[in-house]
């Protein structure tokens, strides 16, 4: 798996369990959360620099 396919992965993933927090009654929390993930994906586009593929680069299966 390449960089780029497990940071959208990992994006996709964080997307669907703040939609399980928010179905599950934690809506404030749920929504803070998606803010959160589409802020990080904005910045990530425009500075190039995101957190998740810093971590993601030292998992074994992902791919530089």
């Amino acid at each position: 798996m390449t960089l780029s396919n497990a940071v959208q992965v990992f994006a996709g993933a964080m997307i669907l369990v703040a939609l399980l927090i928010g179905s599950l009654g934690y809506g404030t929390f749920s929504v803070l959360f998606l803010a959160f993930i589409g802020i990080n994906l904005i910045q990530s586009a425009f500075t190039g620099f995101c957190p998740a593929a810093m971590v993601l680069k030292k998992l074994p299966f992902v791919k530089a």
